[in-house]
């Protein structure tokens, strides 16, 4: 672990690698696991105001589980998170043939919302924990993803790198870079 600027990053972030491999795993972060992905307060705000735009890209039953849970949920422990559609797929999951892809990334895309989609699912496999004075910024190891382990090995690409414009977006271009120059010392 080490200290960038307001936050303590894991070393595993450069030192693992992965590319997502969807053609092997067809999305199944997206419709795997018991919980919907993790949201922060603003996000949850953004979810509310883009609904209405984002539905028509939406599967019946994701609207549906929306409309009676609604546009982010708070699991037990407290955590806002993503609705799911009966306890599996989250709810703004679509589908490309048998290839989980997100609802809201496909509005972006087209232009018809300005965000992306939730920084949970930008920086994955990177966890982000925000803590009073500080982010912990970790790499999240899931059994579904060993495609995308082997696939970053074969290509040599470091998680970081994987995962670059999501860190940047979350953190700024200032930090990314400073986190490049770790990454390119510890090389040394």
């Amino acid at each position: 672990m080490f200290q960038l600027n307001k936050t303590i990053v894991s070393e595993e972030i450069l030192e693992k690698e992965f590319v997502c491999n969807l053609s092997a795993c067809q999305g199944a972060c997206c419709v795997d696991g018991d919980a919907g992905a993790p949201l922060d307060e603003a996000e949850t705000k953004i979810l509310a105001e883009i609904f209405e735009k984002v539905k028509p890209f939406l599967r019946p039953e994701g609207i549906k589980a929306i409309e009676e849970q609604g546009t982010h949920v708070t699991s037990d422990f407290g955590e806002l998170e993503t609705p799911l559609i009966d306890g599996k797929d989250c709810a703004y999951v679509i589908f490309d043939g048998k290839t989980a892809l997100c609802g809201i990334e496909q509005a972006y895309n087209e232009g018809i919302v300005a965000w992306k989609k939730p920084f949970s699912c930008h920086l994955y496999p990177i966890r982000v924990k925000e803590y009073s004075d500080f982010s912990a910024v970790n790499y999240h190891k899931w059994h579904i993803c060993s495609d995308a382990c082997a696939l970053g090995e074969e290509l040599g690409v470091p998680v970081y790198q994987f995962v670059k414009e999501a860190l940047i977006r979350k953190f700024g271009q200032q930090w990314f870079d400073e986190l490049d120059k770790v990454a390119q010392d510890l090389k040394k």
